[in-house]
């Protein structure tokens, strides 16, 4: 263990070599990897990418929202990220009468900032490997269990005593599938107020027909700032709360870009699986992602098929059909490149090489043919869980009962609310933005193709009935969403009122429904799922530690686990086809070749017209035009919207959005011929909030560098 550790220390990456600007390293380890930076054209120091001692750049990173990045580009806390990452929050504070998605959102000055009800920021304050800590006590004798036990305890002391007399919180995460851990100490901030967003036509331009695509001409942007109190400590939203000093902010080069440009994407990326096996990465392929996609393409053609016909069913929606059409393309692209670079085939040869050199080796002997087994065994109750996810939870009603559900209380034999005031809260906040005849069509199409493809073992005997009485998915879902008291608002706020007993609540049929399904899966599906899944873990650890032996000429990264990480590079283009390249950068001029007031994603504000009819590109214009989106070979991730994209000097070039479609399967293998992130240029930014937005005061406040 302890010489494996060093390898990882030193090191850390993907199957089956490293390529050049392939992975997501640790900011604590940087200075393993900073003669590579430098080789690459980086001039700053390990020490100003990451710090205990001094500010650097960590501290001008933020987890935002708890799925995004943003970073600090004042020193009165201003914050940017992407528009989608802010997007739930510019709904929020829409309406028929007040559009921001339509028209855009613009402080002129602090006062008219909006606060965000659950919307925090949170910075890291430091990591550290813990994996000795973590593991104190354990030795290979025990079970897993009792490993589990003593990673829980001594993880729950750790963190008790970094956190005891502070505002911090923090958390401990396995790298390697559990042959490394690492703590995260963080400080969280709660006043975070929308300062200004473009209208959807600027920051969403181009929708979902070119969400991952390339060339990309979205303005994806959006500003905030967070407040603190007087003593620049955490707190709740208080008019008194004032902005927010940060230890560091970043400058910004508008000095522009080139092809060949050093890179930094400095950020929160998700989830990354580069070690999965080749049966693992068959099933995602080749079943899953197959079905998921069927399931969200119903989803979507319904919330449109309303959306279009209705503003205020837009803007209620806007929100939930984005996030369900951005996993639906990605997964149509990742399915794609696994199959054109034939993944699946390079991980079965990588196995047969791995099981010859484990032959002599009893503690690898076996690992691949007991993960082969077990992921046969896995297949029935993945299926049924990626159906639970995407067929079930997916139906508004059906998640909202069991919502509803988790804040009553049985108390001396009566159904009570527990929290009343938050659940008022929780409702409105659901019928705010609800249609009972989306989630009614949604409900046919999708419990259709759950009782066409999901085995009987798995369906519950409830819905079974219900389907034979009502003579099929349209009956039930008539009777359904004619009895639910829930899918009425007047009625469902009525539970608020009841101080007697709910239990009558228990014979509603979305809580029939909901309760019925979570009895099957908790029984039938969970536990074995869970069981094999477990077993799986212990056998990648064993598998991983086994890879770094076998392979002892590669580097290996952990896995992206929503924790801050570095990824470097170079700006540059890339061919998807034969006899086809694709420049790394587009133009206004793009913008206006796709204009057309017919089609809602590319019918840009008229103001933006006369802006470019006017030549009026200020100090942001470059060769006649403005730079709106740039491409680099940056390995990202889901969570890495919003991250900074940083120059060789450390200054803010962009800011990271997407990655081309035909690059999506780097959460499982990088490509670099293909695998491109795509940033929004800086400039870009500046023009619309200057010669657009007229909001010239944000700009007074940033620190600009030519």
């Amino acid at each position: 263990m302890r010489k494996f550790l060093l390898i990882v220390a030193l090191s850390m990456v993907s199957f089956p070599t490293l390529h050049a600007d392939e992975g997501m390293w640790l900011p604590s380890l940087i200075k393993e990897r900073i003669q590579d930076l430098r080789k690459k054209g980086f001039r700053l120091s390990a020490e100003d990418i990451y710090s205990i001692n001094k500010a650097s750049m960590k501290d001008a990173i933020v987890h935002f929202g708890g799925g995004c990045t943003g970073e600090v580009i004042s020193d009165k806390g201003l914050i940017i990220t992407n528009h989608h990452c802010g997007f739930e929050s510019i709904q929020s504070h829409s309406s028929v009468e007040h559009d921001y998605l339509r028209d855009g959102f613009w402080a002129m000055k602090m006062e008219e900032e909006l606060p965000n009800d659950n919307l925090s920021v949170k910075f890291l304050v430091r990591m550290e490997d813990v994996t000795g800590k973590v593991l104190k006590s354990y030795n290979n004798k025990m079970t897993e269990e009792e490993r589990k036990m003593i990673i829980a305890r001594n993880s729950a002391g750790i963190i008790k005593e970094v956190t005891k007399g502070t505002t911090y919180d923090a958390t401990i995460e396995s790298l390697y599938y559990g042959n490394q851990y690492f703590l995260f100490v963080y400080e969280t901030f709660y006043d975070v107020r929308l300062v200004g967003a473009p209208p959807s036509s600027i920051g969403k331009f181009g929708g979902d027909t070119d969400n991952w695509m390339w060339p990309r001409h979205t303005g994806d942007f959006s500003i905030f700032r967070i407040y603190a109190d007087k003593d620049n400590k955490p707190a709740k939203y208080s008019e008194s709360n004032v902005p927010y000093k940060p230890k560091k902010h970043f400058s910004i080069s508008t000095k522009g870009v080139k092809e060949g440009d050093f890179t930094m994407v400095y950020g929160f990326p998700g989830r990354t699986q580069e070690y999965l096996m080749s049966k693992a990465v068959s099933y995602i392929s080749d079943i899953s992602n197959p079905h998921k996609i069927r399931l969200r393409t119903l989803r979507l053609e319904t919330q449109k098929s309303y959306m279009e016909k209705d503003q205020a069913v837009r803007i209620m929606y806007a929100s939930k059909n984005a996030n369900v059409a951005n996993a639906w393309k990605k997964w149509q692209g990742e399915a794609g490149g696994i199959k054109r670079l034939g993944i699946i085939e390079r991980k079965r040869d990588y196995e047969r090489r791995f099981n010859i050199w484990a032959e002599n080796r009893p503690e690898y002997r076996g690992v691949i043919s007991g993960l082969d087994s077990l992921y046969v065994l896995l297949e029935p109750y993945s299926f049924a869980n990626d159906y639970n996810n995407e067929a079930i939870k997916s139906n508004e009603i059906i998640t909202f009962a069991g919502t509803v559900l988790s804040y009553i209380k049985n108390e001396d034999g009566k159904f009570l609310i527990s929290n009343r005031d938050t659940l008022r809260v929780i409702m409105e906040d659901f019928y705010k933005d609800y249609s009972p005849a989306i989630d009614k069509a949604c409900f046919i199409s999708l419990l259709g193709e759950y009782r066409k493809n999901i085995e009987a073992k798995f369906q519950p005997g409830y819905f079974k009935a219900k389907i034979s009485e009502f003579g099929g998915t349209e009956g039930f879902a008539d009777y359904l969403f004619n009895n639910s008291i829930l899918v009425s608002k007047s009625a469902g706020m009525s539970i608020l009122e009841n101080t007697t007993d709910l239990s009558s609540l228990f014979k509603d049929p979305a809580v029939e429904m909901f309760l019925a399904f979570t009895d099957i899966y908790s029984k039938s599906i969970k536990p074995e799922y869970t069981r094999i899944n477990n077993e799986i873990t212990l056998l990648y650890r064993i598998y991983m530690k086994g890879q770094m032996e076998f392979s002892s000429d590669r580097t290996f990264y952990p896995d992206a686990n929503s924790t801050l990480r570095i990824a470097y590079g170079k700006i540059c283009g890339y061919s998807p086809a034969d006899a086809v390249y694709y420049k790394p950068s587009s133009t206004l001029e793009g913008i206006i070749e796709k204009d057309n007031p017919l089609i809602y994603d590319y019918n840009i504000p008229q103001k933006m017209r006369e802006v470019y009819k006017n030549q009026d590109f200020g100090p942001w214009g470059s060769n006649g035009s403005v730079p709106v989106c740039f491409l680099a070979d940056n390995h990202t991730s889901g969570g890495n919207s919003g991250s900074p994209v940083i120059n060789k000097k450390g200054e803010l070039i962009g800011i990271n959005f997407d990655r081309v479609w035909e690059g999506t399967m780097s959460d499982v293998a990088f490509d670099p011929e293909m695998c491109r992130n795509i940033s929004l240029d800086i400039r870009y930014v500046l023009f619309i909030i200057d010669r657009y937005a007229n909001a010239n005061w944000l700009i007074e406040e940033m620190d600009l560098n030519k």
